[in-house]
C-alpha cells in the first residue's frame, strides 16, 4: 500500500511539482495526498489542485506571533488526512520542536547544498565566494538542529569556471527535481533508513553532471 504524504510550501512549489509526477508511477511507493501551505496565495496550491490533490491553507498571519497555534492546526490537519510522511518543499517558516517532534523521524527536507556545508540561506553565493568545486543539494530528515538531521541522499553538480550564483542554482535545481523523489521512494520503501551518524546512500544516485 502506497504511503500517504503531505506536501508543506509557501511558494510555486517546484519541488512539489517534481513529487507529483514521480508519484503518477504506478511503482511509485508513496502518494501525494495533501499539500498545505501557510500563504493562502501560494502558487502551488493552484497547481495541486489542477492535478487533483487535495490543498489546505493555514495563513500563518492569523495566528499572530502565535508559532505553537499555527503549528497545532497543521499538525490536526496532517492526522486528520492520516497522512504518514510529510515532505518540506520551499516551506519557509522555521519549525518549533513541537511540529519536528511530532514528525520526528517521518519528516523530510530538500536543502541546496551538500551538507554539512552551507546550512541556513544563500547557500549559491557562499558556495561561490568559498571557492569549492563541487556543490549540490541533500535530502534529509528534519530534526530541531536547522539543516542537521541524518542524510537521505545527495546529488552533486560542479561549479563551473565562470559560474553566476543564479546558474549554479537553476543546476541545482534541476538536480533537486531528480533527487527528491528517489529520496522519498527510497524512504516510503524502507530502503533508505537514516541512522544517526552516518549516510544512507539511494540505490541509484543522481548523477554528477555540468548539464
Amino acid at each position: 500500500m502506497k504511503r500517504r504524504v503531505a506536501v508543506l510550501i509557501s511558494g510555486r512549489g517546484s519541488n512539489m511539482e517534481a513529487l507529483i509526477a514521480a508519484a503518477r508511477e504506478p511503482a511509485f511507493p508513496a502518494e501525494i495526498a495533501l499539500v498545505l501551505s501557510n500563504r493562502p496565495d501560494a502558487a502551488g496550491l493552484t497547481t495541486a489542485r489542477q492535478a487533483g490533490i487535495r490543498t489546505e491553507a493555514i495563513d500563518h498571519l492569523a495566528f499572530g506571533r502565535d508559532r505553537a497555534a499555527h503549528e497545532a492546526a497543521i499538525d490536526a490537519v496532517l492526522r486528520a488526512a492520516d497522512i504518514e510522511i510529510v515532505c518540506l518543499a520551499g516551506y519557509m517558516r522555521l519549525l518549533t520542536p513541537f511540529l519536528v517532534g511530532a514528525w520526528q523521524g517521518r519528516m523530510l527536507n530538500i536543502h541546496p547544498s551538500l551538507l554539512p556545508s552551507f546550512p541556513g540561506l544563500d547557500t549559491h553565493a557562499r558556495a561561490l565566494a568559498a571557492g569549492v568545486k563541487l556543490h549540490g543539494c541533500t535530502v534529509h530528515l528534519v530534526t530541531e538542529e536547522m539543516d542537521g538531521g541524518p542524510i537521505l541522499g545527495q546529488a552533486a553538480v560542479p561549479i563551473l569556471p565562470g559560474d553566476t550564483e543564479d546558474g549554479l542554482a537553476k543546476r541545482v535545481l534541476r538536480q533537486e527535481h531528480a533527487l527528491y523523489p528517489a529520496a522519498l521512494a527510497a524512504f516510503a520503501a524502507g530502503r533508505a533508513a537514516a541512522v544517526p551518524d552516518a549516510t544512507a546512500f539511494l540505490a541509484n544516485p543522481v548523477p554528477l553532471t555540468p548539464h
